[in-house]
C-alpha cells in the first residue's frame, strides 16, 4: 500500500490527454477498445492483488470479479505515469505483478519530469520487450489496441521543470 497525495498538474494534463487521444481513436475507429482511468480497478488473479493503474486499455468483452462493475481482470495496456514517489514500484514490483496477468500484452511507462515514454511489450515467448521514446516528434504504436499516439499530443500543454 502506497501513501498518495495528490496528483500534479502534469500528471494530470497526461492522463487526460491520452485517455482523451485513445477514446477518440477508438470512436472514430469504430473499434471495440474501452480505455478507463484512475478510478478502475485491476485484480491480478494470480497474486490477489489490487492496484488502481493510472490508464487501462481493453479490446472486447470486458471481465470482471464481481457484479459491482469496478474490478477488471483483464486488461490488454496499463499505463503508468510516474511520479518520484511511486517510479521505483511502477517499475520492479508493480511490474512484476503485472506481468502475471495474462491478458497484458503492453506495459507503458510516461514520465511526467521530461519527454521520455517507455513501452514494455510481451513477446510469444513470454519475455518483455522495452522500446524507449523521448523526442516529441516521435510516435508511440501500441500494437495491442490498434493505436498510435504522438508524444506531443500525450504532452500537449505540459510544461516541465527547468
Amino acid at each position: 500500500m502506497f501513501a498518495m497525495v495528490g496528483a500534479r498538474v502534469n500528471h494530470n494534463r497526461i492522463s487526460s490527454n491520452i485517455t482523451t487521444e485513445l477514446n477518440n481513436k477508438f470512436k472514430a475507429n469504430q473499434s471495440p477498445c474501452d480505455v478507463f482511468s484512475s478510478d478502475m480497478r485491476v485484480k491480478i488473479q494470480e497474486s490477489s492483488i489490487y492496484t488502481y493503474p493510472d490508464i487501462v486499455a481493453i479490446c472486447g468483452d470486458i471481465e470482471l470479479e464481481d457484479h459491482h462493475f469496478d474490478t477488471l481482470l483483464n486488461p490488454v495496456v496499463i499505463i503508468e505515469i510516474l511520479s518520484s514517489s511511486t517510479e521505483a514500484y511502477d517499475r520492479g514490483q508493480k511490474f512484476t505483478h503485472y506481468r502475471r496477468i495474462t491478458s497484458l500484452q503492453e506495459y507503458i511507462l510516461v514520465s511526467q519530469y521530461h519527454c521520455q515514454v517507455e513501452k514494455y511489450v510481451r513477446r510469444d515467448d513470454g519475455t518483455w520487450s522495452l522500446s524507449s521514446y523521448e523526442g516529441m516528434e516521435e510516435k508511440l504504436n501500441i500494437a495491442s489496441i490498434h493505436c498510435e499516439l504522438r508524444l506531443s499530443d500525450i504532452y500537449y500543454r505540459v510544461e516541465f521543470e527547468r
